[in-house]
């Protein structure tokens, strides 16, 4: 459930989100073309190169992770969610590359100065109180050698605020997704509740996650134990409000 006083989220509820229903509109939401151009701009704004060691963090079903790969990036994915990593599993051996997909939480990872680069892409960003938040970042900026970046793609609010409509319907044959959006104005937090309707049967799920702005994110990066951060609106071009997403680029 999620904490009604700090609008939290609970790892289980994490797994009821990121789920077989999630994976199954995944197409619908992010299309191969789609995927392939986010693939490019990760691979141009974290300067990747063929052999180097790439850590994604909040990984999914492997979208990501594999085409980099596939570019020749040696990459370790993790994820909380069991039927995620299936999933990215799959794929890796359908496309023939291989990932190191890792089950785990952001929070507690068990690397240290292992990775040139990382990454939290499509809103993986966010969804714990702000110390556990934070937490995250030091985490990722740990998990780092000396030189290394740290991309994260995230929501930009005033664009959410200004165009977004509460309510989203994504249809895959006769099944729909359909997202109910909300703003909690005092605690920064962006609330969805999800509704699949799928093969006869209705499920729902909720989440919800921080809405950060940009000097939010250089204090807490800087504070990680990174020297520079940079600001990037959606593949990589200049962030104004009307970016659909702020890049954040980070340098240890």
């Amino acid at each position: 459930m999620i904490d009604v006083a700090n609008r939290t989220v609970s790892l289980s509820q994490l797994h009821e989100y990121f789920n077989e229903d999630y994976f199954y509109f995944g197409d619908q939401v992010n299309n191969p073309e789609v995927s392939d151009r986010q693939s490019a701009v990760i691979w141009n704004l974290l300067s990747l190169r063929q052999g180097i060691s790439v850590l994604d963090l909040g990984c999914g079903y492997g979208r990501i992770s594999n085409r980099l790969a596939e570019k020749g990036a040696q990459v370790t994915g993790l994820d909380i969610s069991p039927i995620l990593l299936k999933k990215a599993e799959a794929d890796a051996a359908e496309r023939g590359v291989n990932v190191k997909y890792a089950l785990g939480d952001m929070r507690s990872l068990p690397w240290r100065d292992e990775f040139e680069a990382a990454f939290l892409w499509y809103t993986t960003f966010g969804y714990f109180d702000d110390a556990d938040n934070e937490r995250v970042l030091c985490e990722a900026a740990s998990s780092l050698r000396k030189g290394g970046r740290l991309l994260i793609d995230y929501a930009n609010r005033f664009d959410f605020l200004r165009h977004k409509s509460p309510f989203y319907v994504i249809q895959r044959n006769d099944d729909l997704r359909i997202d109910i959006v909300s703003d909690d104005v005092i605690n920064d937090r962006r609330n969805i509740e999800r509704i699949f309707v799928r093969d006869g049967c209705v499920r729902r799920t909720h989440l919800s996650f921080r809405q950060y702005g940009f000097s939010e994110f250089v204090r807490m990066l800087l504070s990680a134990g990174f020297k520079t951060v940079e600001a990037f609106g959606q593949e990589g071009g200049p962030f104004t409000s009307d970016s659909s997403s702020l890049v954040v680029l980070a340098c240890k």
